[in-house]
């Protein structure tokens, strides 16, 4: 893609406006633990006033937990986000958001009511318009400060316990990476202390939903600094590829001549700095990632342990994968067994479901073989690949969805490990969403694969928004045709009643014709008729 023609698309794409939003980060908020802000639209809390939302406390989950996480009350992570809030914006109906000024997904309109289906596709399968206007998008999150978030840059003890906030701007793409690291993190048990074997976002049962949802979101931040509406991620569908087929100068980047490490100066990505990557830097220190930029984007294909992984994933391992019928099981962490989550994020073998800890497959194997900045968890989101491929692997948790088509209840409710049972609040999300919500179709979250995609489904997603339109005004349409009906009854007996006035005043005007040859008789009553 040429300089030029970006900063064409960069000058004509106008910005606009998580983790913490910006009118929640002062110390009165803190302390009075209320994350509850106005809706511009009528300057009520939560747009309460317009029957959006209200204020009100959160309900945590008191599920027991499972025993990988020993501690109680040292992490500002745990029963999130009650040590930071404990009260927020609770949205009715189809609307959603910190101030309840948005709509669900899968909705839009000035009220939130008209249903949309839109719909993700494969990067290969896009046009090279929609390619350098997917660049250009990427490129914009980069450069555009989010107007809604910040970044929490201390615990909650560094702040005083909320009487000292620290919080720091962030661009769009890097919130993102921010929220990636800050689910991740090792818990800081003070002096060098820490405890590694905690994350709230994967090796456990919420690491599809908690992915699901972060897609989800960094789509609707794309979709509202371009005013694109029918912005949707592109997929990479890595099944038996041979080699990294995005890693082009056209695409995310190729190699550098002569550094291996690095992108390609042709990329703009060459360019981009990486954030969130040095963890046990921040372990050392005690401190959370500032979001200080830390270098370029480190990538190096293919150079990186072959014991560990061999190859890219293929499809008859994902085939298998898709074949294993329970979602969790056992000690619903990385030791699982014949579990469908801990197969496809790639702790188990793909070909047997047994859980093997010396090998990386599927999910992990393509962050293992890009061997740079994507390799290390709690950075990885600091290359655009991460991108592609989290939504090739969604597409394949919605596969299993459709095919074994389970109920809300199969997701884990108790003894998950820690932020991962039904019912527990995923971080660092605000607005609050729960790992249930999103154990559930894509469909009914407003988009759908490509290559999934049903002609049928198709059709039905053509028709969806004006058999809704239907559904809201059929009491009107009812109406108006028992209105119709009864006018068309009384129209009809006037001109019956008044044919037969007439007939009944001419009879001796018409007597005669009745001694009128048959022909003529048969073409007057045809006319009459």
């Amino acid at each position: 893609m040429s300089l030029l023609a970006l900063g064409f698309l960069l000058g004509i794409l106008q910005p606009s406006s998580g983790q913490f939003p910006r009118a929640c980060a002062s110390s009165e908020s803190l302390l009075r633990k209320e994350c509850c802000p106005l809706w511009a639209g009528d300057g009520s809390p939560c747009g309460e006033l317009s029957g959006r939302g209200s204020c009100q406390e959160i309900l945590l989950s008191r599920a027991p937990l499972g025993p990988q996480f020993p501690f109680t009350g040292v992490d500002d992570r745990e029963d999130w986000p009650a040590v930071f809030y404990n009260r927020t914006c609770q949205c009715n109906s189809n609307f959603m958001g910190f101030n309840c000024g948005e709509c669900r997904f899968g909705f839009s309109g000035p009220n939130c009511a008209e249903r949309r289906m839109l719909m993700r596709r494969s990067i290969f399968q896009l046009s090279s318009k929609e390619k350098n206007k997917f660049l250009a998008y990427l490129n914009l999150a980069k450069q555009t400060p989010s107007q809604d978030y910040v970044i929490a840059s201390g615990t909650y003890a560094q702040m005083n316990n909320g009487s000292t906030p620290m919080f720091r701007n962030i661009n769009i793409y890097d919130l993102f990476v921010w929220m990636h690291y800050y689910v991740s993190h090792d818990t800081l048990l003070g002096g060098s202390s820490v405890w590694r074997d905690i994350d709230f976002a994967h090796e456990a049962p919420g690491f599809l939903p908690w992915h699901r949802l972060f897609l989800l979101l960094w789509e609707h931040e794309i979709q509202k600094i371009t005013g694109d509406e029918n912005f949707t991620i592109p997929y990479w569908d890595w099944r038996d590829a041979e080699g990294c087929d995005v890693c082009t100068d056209e695409l995310m980047g190729g190699r550098h001549p002569t550094n291996p490490q690095l992108l390609s100066p042709a990329s703009f990505f060459s360019s981009w700095q990486v954030i969130c990557s040095l963890s046990e830097e921040y372990n050392s220190r005690q401190a959370l990632c500032n979001a200080t930029n830390e270098g370029p984007i480190l990538r190096n294909p293919g150079n990186h342990d072959k014991t560990r992984t061999p190859r890219l994933p293929s499809s008859a391992e994902v085939e298998f994968c898709l074949t294993l019928t329970q979602y969790e099981s056992g000690s619903m962490d990385k030791l699982a067994n014949f579990s469908f989550r801990n197969t496809l994020e790639g702790f188990a073998n793909p070909q047997t479901g047994i859980a093997n800890m010396s090998q990386s497959s599927l999910h992990n194997a393509l962050h293992i073989y890009m061997n740079g900045s994507m390799s290390q968890v709690q950075g990885s989101a600091n290359d655009p690949i991460f991108i592609l491929h989290h939504a090739f692997v969604d597409s394949i948790f919605e596969q299993w969805l459709r095919r074994h088509r389970p109920l809300r209840d199969v997701y884990p409710a108790a003894n998950a490990p820690i932020g991962h049972n039904r019912e527990y609040y995923m971080v660092p999300f605000i607005p609050l969403y729960r790992n249930g919500e999103f154990f559930t179709p894509s469909r009914e979250l407003g988009y759908d694969y490509e290559y999934l995609a049903d002609p049928v489904d198709s059709f039905q997603d053509f028709l969806m928004p004006y058999l809704e339109q239907v559904r809201q005004i059929w009491q009107w349409l009812v109406g108006a045709a028992v209105v119709g009906g009864i006018i068309t009854a009384l129209i009809t007996g006037l001109i019956v009643l008044g044919c037969r006035k007439k007939r009944t005043g001419s009879t001796a005007e018409t007597q005669p014709l009745l001694m009128e040859s048959e022909d003529d008789h048969n073409v007057s009553y045809q006319s009459n008729l």
